[in-house]
C-alpha cells in the first residue's frame, strides 16, 4: 500500500528510527516520541529545527486564512514526514500540525538529518520526491477547485485516496481507517453535509460502501466517471 503523499510509496523508518539503526551512537540522535489526540507538534513562528517521520496514528497540517479560518492543507499517516521544509530554508513554521490520534514519530535534528544525507545518496532522492509530489499534489487541488464543482472534487479525491492508499481485493478497493466526512470536506473546500450527500449518493448507486473502519470501492473505473470537468 503506498502512502498519502501522493504518488510515492515514502516509508523509510527502516534508515531513520532508532529500533533499525544499528549505530548506537547514532540511535540517540533519534527520538521516538508518542502525541495523544488534538497534541500539537508545532505553530506557526516555531523554530524549524527538526523533522518528524510518522510511525503511527495520523497527522493533519494546516493553516489560518486572513480571516482566522483553518484551511487543511493534508492529512498524514504512517510511514510519511513533516516538517521537511525546514531542509529547504524554513526558519519558522508557517503551518500548523496536530495530531488527529494518538501518534508516535520519529523526530530527527535538522543537523542530524543533514549529516545522514550526505552519507546516504538515497535520502535526497527521497526528499526530492516528496518536494516534487506536494508541488504536483498542490497543483492538482488547483486546478480542481477552479475547474470542477464541489460534488466532483470530492469524487476526486476518492479516486485518488484510493488510488494513493487502497487495496485492491478482486474487482474492488479496500480503503482501510478513512478518513472522516469532515475531513474531506476540509480537504476539498466543500461542507460536511454535501460530503454526506455525495457519499451516501454513490451508495445508492452501488459504487462504494463506507463505514468508520472502511471504505470499498466497488467499480473504481465507474466511480473515476463520475468526475465531471
Amino acid at each position: 500500500m503506498q502512502a498519502l503523499w501522493h504518488l510515492e510509496n515514502i516509508d523509510v523508518t527502516h534508515i531513520l528510527c532508532p529500533n533499525k539503526l544499528g549505530d548506537g551512537e547514532r540511535m540517540a540522535h533519534h527520538v521516538h516520541r508518542h502525541y495523544a489526540k488534538g497534541e500539537s507538534f508545532f505553530v506557526p513562528d516555531d523554530e524549524a529545527d527538526r523533522v518528524f517521520f510518522i510511525t503511527e496514528g495520523r497527522v493533519k497540517i494546516s493553516t489560518m486564512n486572513e480571516d482566522g479560518k483553518e484551511i487543511t492543507k493534508a492529512i498524514l499517516g504512517k510511514g510519511e514526514v513533516f516538517g521537511e521544509l525546514a531542509l529547504v530554508g524554513e526558519e519558522r513554521r508557517r503551518d500548523a500540525a496536530a495530531a488527529l490520534e494518538n501518534t508516535t514519530v520519529c523526530v530527527v535534528t535538522l543537523a542530524e538529518l543533514r549529516e545522514l544525507m550526505r552519507e546516504r545518496s538515497d535520502l535526497n532522492l527521497f526528499f526530492m520526491r516528496i518536494f516534487g509530489s506536494r508541488q504536483l499534489e498542490m497543483e492538482r487541488r488547483l486546478e480542481s477547485l477552479v475547474f470542477r464543482d464541489s460534488r466532483s472534487r470530492i469524487i476526486e479525491f476518492l479516486v485518488e485516496l484510493t488510488r494513493s492508499r487502497g487495496e485492491r481485493v478482486g474487482y474492488e478497493w479496500v480503503v482501510r481507517k478513512p478518513i472522516t466526512h469532515q475531513e474531506i470536506a476540509n480537504l476539498t473546500a466543500t461542507s460536511r453535509q454535501t460530503v454526506t450527500t455525495t457519499l451516501n449518493d454513490l451508495r445508492f448507486k452501488k459504487l462504494l460502501t463506507f463505514n468508520r473502519s472502511r471504505l470499498l470501492i466497488r467499480d473504481l473505473d465507474a466511480l473515476t466517471a463520475e468526475i465531471r470537468s
